[in-house]
């Protein structure tokens, strides 16, 4: 692809519309992948955390809670953000003040300081994951949208696959804190890849006029769009069964368990596995069957998935646990991808303002569960009640205002 200028004019916007190099997917997903590299890497070192402040694991798990309240507000703000200035300012911004996160929470004194970086840390995160989204909705739309939308969540699914193992093995040779270093060293690497292969992709027709009062009305357009938020609140309890599981995992794997924190990044791997293959097949699946469809198996997987975990876990077959994690998790890849296409489908005009809606309600599911699951200590049952009860609220959801043909 020829080089584009930082601000392009319309005959180079559509030179953009051409397939993307592996490259600019690479690093688009990467972006994308700010959620689970925030919260998933450090995951292993959660009951390490613990000892060495002196704290329980449902104080440890607040900076979680923190992380995910950060990336919601984040999207927020920087999503309409992103629609008056363009992608790349607010994206370069915002890698910036993650490195600076990172290397803060890496020296934390304490937990409540601890608690508020990774809340600054999940906000300067949230500029890749809605930007990135905005860029694919601001050049691609219907199924070319869709096929996009799941090409990146299955790069991207690599960064739960990756991000506990390779916690897991940073433990061997550093501390927690060298954890969040290496957190900072990926964003510096993305920022370095985001200059070098991205551009700007919403030209200055294209932008709206940066005021308060014009955002509000922009999120009570969407809030009132009833297909927009059907999708927004299917996706988000999807999502947060997805959390309930990450949230919780550290402490039934090594705990409940008794495994290692490396046999638990492994597992955890696994598991992300699974979701990488369904991503796949779903891609492939979505040419030949409806979306809403594809969802509705998902989430339906979701709730039966997180019923037999709490049984398995009330019944004492601790060892079920495993398979049950695995095939629900998978069911994830049908969820996210689905959910996201379908609710930015027709918001090309305010790809940034939706994509931080949908991504604000999504996290905001995942911080609200994150405390739930450490209700009853290093146990599997809050977890799989939770998961089971989001996943059958989503199908009612979707079952009852997003079947197909859903207008506003």
């Amino acid at each position: 692809m020829s080089e584009a200028p930082a601000v392009e004019p319309a005959a180079a916007h559509e030179a953009w519309r051409r397939p993307w190099p592996l490259r600019l997917v690479l690093v688009l997903a990467g972006l994308s992948a700010f959620a689970p590299l925030t919260t998933d890497l450090y995951l292993p070192a959660l009951p390490q955390i613990a000892r060495d402040y002196g704290v329980s694991a449902a104080s440890v798990q607040v900076t979680l809670t923190a992380s995910v309240l950060g990336i919601a507000a984040g999207q927020l703000l920087i999503g309409p953000l992103s629609d008056v200035l363009g992608r790349r300012r607010p994206l370069v911004a915002g890698l910036l003040l993650y490195i600076a996160a990172s290397l803060g929470c890496a020296a934390a004194p304490s937990v409540p300081a601890l608690d508020l970086l990774r809340l600054v840390q999940g906000f300067a995160g949230a500029a890749g994951i809605v930007i990135a989204r905005a860029m694919v909705r601001d050049m691609y739309s219907g199924l070319d949208a869709g096929r996009m939308y799941a090409a990146l969540s299955s790069v991207m699914a690599l960064a739960p696959i990756l991000a506990p193992f390779v916690g897991a093995q940073l433990l061997l040779v550093t501390t927690w804190r060298g954890v969040f270093a290496v957190q900072g060293a990926i964003g510096l690497a993305l920022l370095a890849a985001s200059l070098v292969v991205t551009h700007e992709t919403l030209a200055p027709a294209q932008r709206h006029p940066g005021s308060l009062r014009h955002t509000i009305v922009i999120y009570r357009e969407l809030l009132h769009h009833r297909r927009f938020m059907t999708f927004v609140a299917g996706g988000s309890l999807g999502f947060a069964c997805m959390f309930a599981y990450i949230s919780a995992s550290a402490f039934v794997y090594q705990s409940v368990l008794g495994l290692s924190p490396q046999t638990y990044g492994l597992l955890f791997a696994l598991n992300g596995g699974g979701l990488l293959a369904v991503n796949l097949l779903n891609a492939r699946l979505m040419r030949s069957f409806p979306q809403e469809h594809l969802l509705q198996i998902g989430v339906r997987s979701l709730a039966v998935g997180g019923a037999l975990i709490a049984v398995a876990a009330i019944a004492g077959r601790d060892w079920l646990l495993v398979p049950l994690l695995f095939l629900t998790v998978s069911s994830v890849g049908l969820v996210m991808a689905n959910a996201v296409a379908l609710s930015m489908e027709g918001e090309r005009e305010r790809a940034g303002s939706a994509s931080a809606l949908f991504g604000m309600v999504q996290f905001a599911a995942g911080a609200a569960v994150a405390p739930l699951v450490g209700l009853a200590g290093a146990s599997a049952v809050p977890m799989g009640i939770v998961m089971a009860l989001a996943g059958a609220a989503a199908v009612i959801v979707l079952g009852t205002l997003g079947g197909p043909g859903i207008r506003r």
